[in-house]
């Protein structure tokens, strides 16, 4: 599950169902979700991947309501199974805090989800003008400010896979919105999709390139049936593995050796593959996870500073703590890299 897109937070079917008669007076019709919101445009840029513009009918009056970083719950009545919970996921804002209008989001559609009542299976019945339910109250820390300060002057790699793209949208469009004439050379986003159609924002994220320098390159995974694309292939954490790091590095102006965390700091959103991937190409850097459970694994001293930043909240962690040769492995590598400094 990527970042995008979380853990539905109610439950996604009625208990036990198939046990209760519809004629039993336990049996009682789910509570449908009072909609307060309307889908005010969508784009769908391929079949399984669009952009949702939601509008909220009233907003908080604070201003702005989140921060750049952060998501917000989107949800739905499922009307066709009524016996059914309403379905509800945490989605990642991809729109800045400081633009007013509808707030967008960009989703893909899971055709395998683990939910036996799948939240975009709902979502992509919808329309233009269609009402559904958006829970105005902003969470999450994955912002600049609740994990390095917006005064931190090292280089900002933001590791981006699919619709992980969101809250790193949101963080560059917020930078440009407050200071159209921000320099943006220290944001460095690496964005990878199996195929270029599937990366969105290319054209809008290309414009900040030229006009902002950001440092945006796209990859994809599977270039043999892409024949046209000239730009990165490979998945997006393969930009760190040992062989290709330099060319990074040397992309970023950074002299051999130089992608550390005295210069770097990596922020990854999108499977748990990208950032497993991520991390334990990293390790070696000097990288420190900014996850409790990890970080107790790889024996990561409390006092030492995170430096390498993901959403922590799937029930297991990243990497298998359970299997002792894979903690081992992991564990000493920390500890040599940490050594080092």
């Amino acid at each position: 599950m990527s970042c995008g897109s979380r853990a539905e937070t109610s439950s996604s079917s009625f208990s036990k169902v198939s046990q209760v008669s519809v004629h039993d007076k336990r049996f009682r019709m789910a509570r449908p979700l009072q909609y307060n919101a309307t889908l005010v445009e969508r784009i769908d840029l391929t079949e399984a991947l669009s952009i949702f513009q939601v509008q909220s009918d009233k907003l908080p009056r604070k201003r702005p309501w989140f921060t750049a970083g952060q998501y917000c719950v989107l949800g739905l009545n499922d009307v066709g199974r009524p016996e059914r919970r309403p379905v509800r996921r945490a989605m990642s804002i991809a729109s800045p805090p400081e633009r007013d209008g509808p707030i967008e989001f960009y989703i893909r559609y899971v055709a395998r989800p683990e939910s036996p009542s799948p939240f975009t299976h709902l979502l992509w019945k919808l329309t233009k003008g269609e009402r559904m339910y958006m829970r105005t109250v902003s969470a999450g820390v994955f912002t600049i400010q609740d994990t390095i300060g917006i005064s931190d002057s090292r280089i900002r790699v933001m590791v981006a896979a699919g619709t992980g793209l969101a809250p790193f949208l949101s963080m560059v469009r917020s930078e440009v919105l407050r200071n159209p004439r921000v320099d943006l050379s220290k944001w460095v986003l690496l964005h990878g999709a199996s195929y270029p159609a599937d990366l969105g924002y290319r054209s809008e994220l290309l414009e900040l390139s030229a006009a902002n320098n950001l440092r945006y390159w796209g990859t994809v995974s599977r270039p043999s049936e892409a024949v046209a694309w000239t730009g990165d292939v490979g998945r997006v954490d393969s930009f760190f593995a040992p062989d290709r790091l330099p060319d990074l590095e040397n992309r970023l102006g950074l002299s051999p050796g130089g992608f550390t965390p005295r210069n770097a700091v990596t922020y990854i959103c999108g499977l748990t593959g990208t950032i497993k991937g991520t991390m334990t190409a990293l390790i070696d850097r000097g990288f420190v996870p900014a996850s409790a459970r990890v970080r107790e694994a790889l024996g990561v001293p409390p006092e030492e500073r995170a430096s390498l930043f993901y959403e922590d909240y799937e029930t297991e962690p990243v990497i298998d703590t359970n299997d002792p040769l894979v903690v081992a492995t992991l564990r000493a590598r920390m500890q040599g890299a940490l050594a080092k400094r």
